[in-house]
């Protein structure tokens, strides 16, 4: 998984997989959506997803790491899957985390090697890492506010909407979503917005100034500015490339 640089206009859509799937983050970050939860992936952090369970990718940023799935049956021994009835998600810090980073690179090579023993062994040690009780988990206020910021039914909020949805305080909320996530709640609002007027742009002849009025910015110079940072282009340079 590389997703440095990229400006792709849509979400990952919503998929279940016959196999368990994983997300493991070594440079940036993936919000994913597993079963309605959200699940914040950074550095040093494992996402396992049981099977069946539908899924979606939220945003990506930057993020590079390994992604994928495999069937219980490669497995010598599944008895470490035991507790896999929900998504569990870990982090590893350290001497750990750069170990777990090194597996899955080994895993990869011996996947494409068709290396079937040593993925069987990568996975049982990977496995043998995964601990139940350790799992980094959001707050509870912070889940609600990243499941409401990316409802795909919304058309935008503000600070005192989703505070109030969620029963919290402004400050306490921007305190909780800054401790857990290294972003303020402003930070994250932009991202939606980013992502939704990529798709206006990808998939509308709107003009700019009604995407960025539909995004909730109705000031387009600051708009075109947002968009810039986010991307590195303008927006009619990304509808341009996306629309060839």
């Amino acid at each position: 998984m590389d997703t440095s640089g990229q400006v792709k206009a849509s979400e990952v859509p919503e998929a279940r997989l016959p196999l368990i799937g994983f997300i493991y983050v070594a440079n940036g970050e993936v919000l994913a959506e597993v079963d309605g939860a959200p699940f914040l992936c950074q550095p040093g952090q494992v996402l396992l997803i049981p099977q069946g369970i539908p899924f979606t990718i939220r945003y990506y940023g930057n993020a590079v790491g390994y992604t994928g799935g495999f069937a219980p049956s490669i497995l010598a021994d599944t008895n470490p899957l035991r507790f896999l009835s929900a998504p569990l998600h870990q982090g590893f810090w350290f001497d750990e985390g750069a170990f777990m980073g090194e597996l899955f690179n080994m895993l990869a090579v011996s996947f494409e090697k068709g290396d079937r023993v040593f993925v069987e062994k990568g996975l049982d040690l990977l496995l043998s890492r995964i601990k139940p009780g350790q799992e980094a988990a959001l707050p509870a206020a912070v889940s609600r506010f990243l499941e409401a910021v990316f409802d795909p039914g919304r058309t935008g909020g503000t600070l005192a909407s989703y505070a109030g949805e969620i029963g919290i305080s402004e400050n306490y909320l921007s305190r909780l979503v800054k401790n857990a996530t290294g972003r303020s709640v402003g930070a994250w609002m932009d991202i939606v917005r980013i992502q939704r007027a990529k798709r206006l742009l990808s998939d509308t002849r709107l003009p700019v100034i009604d995407i960025a009025s539909a995004v909730g910015v109705e000031d387009q110079s600051y708009f075109s500015r947002l968009f810039k940072k986010e991307t590195g282009l303008t927006p009619s340079a990304f509808r341009k490339m996306m629309q060839g």
